[in-house]
């Protein structure tokens, strides 16, 4: 699906106070930014924001980053969170390639990254784009605390195997993975939905999960 442009999107984004402007600025001084020193959580591909907000409500112990590609989602979200009545203290937002992600943060200064119904890139000479490709995962290594993780959610099977595949040959850790999240009990008391996942669920498709560390 093509996605829209929105012509206002980055003149609002780029005076956001929600978007931090200049997060290469910070590299090694997150813990400053908030003054605090709770543990930093990243959801890299946010789109509209839900998970986060909902996470950030949630769990108000952490601090929570979205990074977003595409200034005209990220607006979406700009506009999700203006609308809430709450606080959102710990919640800012980031419109930068996940690329840069080594140039953005320290060795270990995230604790946990979150990649939920990321970009399946079909094609195989796309394969490295993949948010869960190998390359991504050295990007991932080189900012996670000790003991740090990724949470991958898809409903796309293929993305999945693909997934697991890569993790287990970067020589990650596989803590836990599931095939059906919404079907198991354990998995599914703790979850916290996205937008894509509720309008998958609805069409019956499960919805795989996995959690991994370097």
């Amino acid at each position: 699906m093509r996605l829209r442009n929105i012509p206002e999107a980055k003149e609002i984004v780029g005076n956001s106070p929600y978007v931090i402007q200049d997060p290469c600025s910070l590299r090694g001084h997150w813990r400053g930014f908030w003054q605090n020193d709770h543990p930093i959580h990243l959801e890299v591909g946010m789109g509209k924001g839900r998970f986060l907000m909902e996470m950030c409500l949630k769990h108000p112990e952490n601090n929570y980053l979205g990074m977003e590609l595409y200034d005209s989602v990220l607006l979406r979200a700009i506009q999700r969170r203006q609308s809430m009545e709450e606080e959102l203290d710990g919640l800012y937002f980031l419109c930068m390639d996940a690329r840069l992600l080594p140039e953005i943060f320290a060795e270990g200064e995230v604790e946990r990254i979150y990649l939920n119904f990321s970009d399946p890139w079909p094609k195989a000479r796309h394969a490295k784009r993949r948010l869960t490709s190998r390359q991504f995962l050295r990007r991932y290594e080189q900012i996670l605390s000790p003991g740090g993780t990724v949470e991958f959610k898809t409903d796309d099977r293929e993305l999945f195997g693909f997934s697991l595949q890569e993790i287990r040959e970067s020589g990650w850790t596989l803590l836990s993975h599931t095939y059906d999240l919404h079907g198991e009990k354990d998995w599914e008391r703790e979850n916290v939905m996205t937008e894509y996942e509720e309008k998958f669920s609805a069409q019956g498709n499960p919805i795989c999960k996995l959690v991994a560390r370097p």
